[in-house]
């Protein structure tokens, strides 16, 4: 609540400034919006900006080998090129059961244009199940932190964690462990543990509605309703889906996953427009539900 009466504040204040002085360049509210909120990253969102298969910035990529990595398997980190910005927000992701860095490797390129450090990785073993998975996510975060070549463009204060299917039932552990993540993305999340009024990092649970191998019944839609009820928390139930629907380029999972990590990775409130008033059922989505207003 105090944030938000700081932003009501700041709003007020510049529209004064305004009124005062009509001379004041659109420049000047701008400046006085960012230092608001230092952690704003690019140009202010709009629907074809998050939708975007590519955001502002130009992005650069550096492989991690499973040598080279302690507690995980290795991976790629996508980066955003230029420093100019600062320091950047930092997510890793985990693929799922049998599945490598690859098939969540879209997710890389499509985040870090944003303004986030990516991280994509393999697990130790394909068949690790969401518990290892989790700890890996951590490891990971870990090493991008304080032994990666891109450790001095992150926020170490920043992180947050996604997952596909058992590293989606891994993100949920990693948050669990860790409350200081700032913000958590299962997509179509597998795990035997159903319920997690333990979390308090801000969780966008995405599920499919034709997912057999993770339904909804019995997987997102329970881990969802477990979250505790003062939490800033989402469920996006994809429409003509499947479990494996976030292993390819999607423009549903990306909008509201750059949303939802601008939001609470970055803070940045210009994000809850695609966030609040709560998304309406559509061709891509079956039914959204989730806190608004955020961060009260």
């Amino acid at each position: 609540m105090r944030r938000h009466l700081a932003a009501a504040a700041t709003a007020t204040a510049a529209s004064l400034t305004l009124l005062l002085a009509p001379g004041v360049r659109a420049a000047d509210t701008a400046d006085a919006a960012a230092a608001a909120n230092p952690y704003e990253r690019g140009p202010a969102p709009t629907r074809a900006s998050v939708e975007a298969l590519r955001g502002p910035y130009a992005v650069s990529q550096t492989t991690v080998s499973s040598l080279a990595a302690t507690g995980f398997g290795g991976g790629t980190i996508y980066y955003p090129t230029s420093t100019a910005d600062g320091t950047f927000g930092a997510v890793v992701i985990s693929p799922g059961f049998t599945a490598y860095q690859s098939s969540i490797a879209w997710l890389g390129p499509r985040l870090a244009s944003q303004g986030f450090v990516v991280f994509t990785i393999d697990t130790l073993t394909t068949l690790d199940q969401p518990d290892s998975r989790g700890r890996q996510l951590l490891a990971a975060l870990d090493h991008l932190t304080q032994r990666s070549a891109v450790r001095g463009r992150i926020d170490a204060g920043r992180l947050g964690v996604m997952g596909h299917s058992m590293g989606g039932g891994g993100t949920l552990e990693a948050a669990k462990s860790r409350p200081s993540l700032k913000a958590a993305v299962p997509l179509t999340g597998w795990n035997t543990d159903k319920t997690w009024p333990e979390i308090t990092t801000p969780t966008l649970v995405i599920g499919a509605d034709g997912d057999t191998v993770a339904p909804v019944a019995t997987h997102s839609e329970p881990f969802y309703e477990s979250l505790p009820g003062s939490l800033d928390k989402a469920y996006l139930e994809l429409n003509g889906a499947t479990h494996f629907t976030p292993n390819t380029s999607n423009t549903t999972i990306a909008k509201y996953s750059i949303a939802w990590l601008k939001r609470f990775v970055d803070d940045d409130t210009r994000y809850e427009q695609f966030l609040c008033p709560l998304p309406r059922p559509d061709l891509t989505i079956e039914e959204y539900r989730g806190s608004c207003p955020l961060g009260s």
